[in-house]
């Protein structure tokens, strides 16, 4: 179970944020063509981060514990907007893994299986609840 995360409007721009989960503090941001100071993340973007992350710390897990030689995983993900054939729009997070090693096509295909089996996709494809009440 993740900590609670806090997030605090803070001076900086009109958008700018102090995130902290007890442990850590970031800052979340809008560009600077939004009129804010771009301090940090978009929303957007620590969502892609969140996947990212995710989906390169599963893949390492895996490859530990079949013991599979990886000098470095990447994963870059990005985020659009697409219409479904009934109208919807739909959020796509495109996500590309960059794994440096000598693995066969079928053990590269294997860890495309597993990525698709991280916790974060896994939540974001099969959709949430979102409770919201005043503190």
């Amino acid at each position: 179970m993740a900590q609670p995360v806090t997030v605090k409007e803070r001076l900086g721009g009109i958008y700018t944020l102090d995130v902290t989960n007890g442990r850590h503090h970031l800052y979340a941001d809008e560009p600077v063509e939004y009129g804010s100071s771009d301090l940090g993340p978009s929303p957007f973007e620590y969502l892609c981060a969140s996947l990212g992350s995710c989906t390169a710390i599963t893949l390492r897990m895996y490859v530990g514990r079949k013991k599979w030689e990886i000098e470095n995983i990447a994963v870059t993900v990005t985020h659009t907007y697409r219409k479904t054939a009934d109208g919807e729009t739909k959020s796509v997070f495109s996500r590309v893994l960059n794994i440096e090693s000598d693995l066969s096509e079928e053990e590269l295909g294997r860890l495309v299986e597993i990525a698709n089996k991280c916790p974060v996709h896994k939540m974001l494809e099969h959709g949430n609840i979102v409770e919201t009440t005043l503190g």
